[in-house]
């Protein structure tokens, strides 16, 4: 009996430990959408990074995301935010988004791994990141307006 509990412990422990790197850091996992001033809607299958936990790991140590799948990071107010690529391995395009979801700017294929600081230009509310030139291959701009729940849908 305590062999069998021994080996269940350590298999919990090792899930939770293997998770993170298995990229399911986020909050929770939803649809949002993007639409541009031309009418086009974009939709993506996004991971929601609102615990500082969450928000910490990021897309961190990832080594692939699909044209369709990004991560939104929220927060309650907002502000001037700053956001970086330490120890992320794949190109982002960072979108920062008011509270009533228009997007207030855009920052395209920020290089991996660098440390240095990304700003918003403003205060924010959220920021979404992409995989790097998709905003670029979507025609998406600053102006054009996410659609989520959080986002003064």
């Amino acid at each position: 009996m305590i062999r069998e509990l021994a080996m269940r412990t350590a298999v919990c422990v090792s899930l939770a430990l293997a998770l993170p790197a298995a990229g399911m850091a986020a909050d929770a996992r939803e649809e949002l959408r993007i639409r541009t001033a031309s009418g086009a809607v974009h939709a993506f299958r996004i991971e929601l990074a609102i615990s500082p936990e969450a928000q910490a790991r990021g897309l961190m140590y990832r080594e692939t995301l699909e044209d369709t799948q990004g991560m939104l990071f929220h927060w309650r107010g907002s502000r001037e935010r700053t956001m970086w690529m330490k120890n992320t391995f794949i190109p982002l395009d960072m979108l920062f988004v008011r509270g009533n979801g228009i997007i207030a700017h855009i920052h395209e294929r920020a290089v991996p791994l660098s440390t240095r600081a990304i700003r918003s230009r403003g205060p924010v509310r959220a920021v979404l990141e992409l995989r790097g030139g998709i905003v670029k291959k979507l025609g998406i701009r600053k102006g054009d307006r996410v659609l989520h729940r959080l986002l003064g849908r």
